[in-house]
């Protein structure tokens, strides 16, 4: 029974999940020199530089991806898993490959995640879920990837 529980949670974990449409559409418009401008249908936009001098470099925005997507993913499911996290920061840090194609072959991230009672043992379950299941931008990206996923917890003191 433990195990249908398990599989029940899991399943509601992922809540946010259920309305993905499964065709992403997205535009991209060459400003000057190498600059871009990405829009998403929403139109939110993202200004891309291969210099870094008027928006993020598309490697970077990668990185971000990422750490936006396992993020959204733990404080979710940690969220339903009864935790309360009061703040949570990512630090992440890309090790790429020398020669082109210089696609990232490390990817090292900590999450600094604070809160009362936030137990351990559901953030490495979170973690996981996020890498096995849920997370659509690491299962996108190559499969030598290797990620690794730290997390420092502090007890969230009480107000006075």
């Amino acid at each position: 029974m433990k195990e249908n529980n398990n599989i029940s949670e899991e399943l509601k974990a992922a809540g946010y999940k259920q309305n993905v449409n499964p065709v992403v559409k997205a535009s991209l418009v060459w400003q000057r020199d190498l600059i871009f401008t990405g829009a998403t249908p929403q139109g939110y936009e993202i200004d891309f530089d291969a210099q870094s001098q008027m928006g993020c470099k598309p490697t970077e925005a990668l990185l971000l991806s990422l750490a936006g997507c396992m993020g959204i993913d733990v404080v979710s499911i940690l969220t339903k898993m009864r935790m309360t996290p009061a703040s949570f920061r990512m630090e992440i840090e890309g090790t790429r490959n020398p020669e082109p194609p210089q696609y990232y072959r490390v990817v090292d991230i900590i999450m600094h995640i604070t809160g009362k009672n936030i137990d351990s043992k559901k953030v490495d379950r979170a973690i996981a879920l996020s890498r096995d299941k849920y997370c659509s931008v690491y299962n996108s990206l190559r499969s030598d990837l290797s990620l690794n996923v730290r997390y420092i917890l502090k007890e969230d003191s009480p107000e006075l």
